[in-house]
């Protein structure tokens, strides 16, 4: 079994948010553009996806070169990226790029509830070696983790539908990444309470 080595932090942070930043960057320059390739007619959103899709698995590609693994998330998104990706350019429609993030959060939200359901903390399966806890705040972690990847997909279904590409560039930029970041710093007391061993600091 392949182990994970170390890679610098910036390095891994580089490699998991370059390609949405330059596709926000791609975005914000040939958003008003019209391509005409083999006598199709292609919105900016829809070149600047195209180009993305490989940028995505490139940088994947390094990413696992460098720590020797990618873990089932960052697997599920990239599957999702070539799929849904590829579909918004082979059909020229921008709705399955858009439909992408709503698909993961959703897939999320209910792979957690299943464990919950069972009794189980897939969260604590993925991160109790590197952060010790107690089964109870395990299982409440995991709870608030599915009701908010679920409020995510909900947010994300809601914006593309109902707003401008616009805004729902800005909200995959910038919204997810913050809002998953507040959440996170937000677990800080639970993680506190029900730590165990010398990492209870």
């Amino acid at each position: 079994m392949a182990t994970e080595r170390n890679v610098s932090p910036w390095v891994k942070m580089a490699l998991e948010l370059g390609p949405v930043i330059a596709f926000f960057i791609g975005y914000s320059r040939w958003k008003d553009d019209i391509f005409t390739i083999w006598g199709t007619d292609y919105s900016g959103f829809v070149v600047v996806t195209a180009a993305f899709i490989p940028l995505m698995v490139v940088c994947s590609l390094i990413l696992w070169g460098l720590t020797g693994k990618l873990s089932r998330m960052q697997g599920l998104t990239l599957v999702l990226v070539v799929v849904f990706g590829g579909l918004t350019v082979w059909l020229n429609d921008e709705t399955f790029f858009k439909m992408k993030p709503t698909i993961i959060y959703a897939l999320f939200a209910a792979i957690l509830g299943i464990g919950l359901l069972r009794g189980h903390s897939y969260v604590a399966l993925l991160m109790g070696d590197i952060m010790p806890m107690e089964h109870t705040g395990w299982m409440v972690l995991t709870r608030r983790m599915a009701w908010f990847f679920a409020g995510l997909a909900v947010a994300n279904e809601a914006i593309w539908r109902l707003m401008s590409t616009d805004a729902w560039v800005n909200f995959k930029t910038f919204g997810l990444p913050v809002a998953l970041f507040a959440f996170f710093m937000l677990q800080g007391r639970l993680v506190s309470r029900h730590a165990i061993g010398d990492k209870a600091e």
